[in-house]
């Protein structure tokens, strides 16, 4: 008998769940300012109060802030797994995974961003990534 594919719990793909994926993440608060605060800086709206050396490259931060918000995003649908918060989790994995297809050498799991083995939603690819990011020591952050 298969397992059931469900994006909210990451049953059934080769990916973390969201426990495992985001074991090591700031509190949800914290990450919502930080991934705001990435946002004006990228953007170029403020000098930047997130406590982070400096990325090499604006590719490199636009990666780091896709990912994150990716993160934060689907972290929210699994805390509160309503239409408006998968919705945006949604939105923010395809942001990630269309970057992540212009730019594959950032890409740190074992599937690419448009694999097979992951359902439409992209969730579980951005939980690999995330996944890989922190366990490389969060390169660019």
């Amino acid at each position: 008998m298969s397992t059931a594919m469900n994006p909210d719990t990451g049953d059934g793909f080769d990916a973390p769940t969201p426990s495992e994926a985001y074991s090591d993440a700031p509190n949800l608060r914290r990450e919502m300012h930080d991934v705001m605060e990435l946002g004006a800086v990228r953007e170029g709206r403020r000098n930047g109060m997130v406590t982070v050396p400096p990325a090499p490259d604006a590719a490199t931060v636009d990666r780091v802030f896709l990912l994150r918000r990716a993160a934060l995003m689907d972290r929210m649908a699994v805390e509160d797994p309503g239409p408006g918060a998968r919705g945006a989790a949604v939105r923010a994995a395809f942001e990630l995974t269309q970057f992540d297809h212009q730019h594959p050498q950032m890409t740190a799991g074992p599937h690419g961003p448009h694999s097979i083995e992951f359902d439409p939603s992209q969730r579980p690819y951005v939980r690999q990534e995330y996944a890989a990011w922190t366990a490389a020591g969060q390169p660019g952050a």
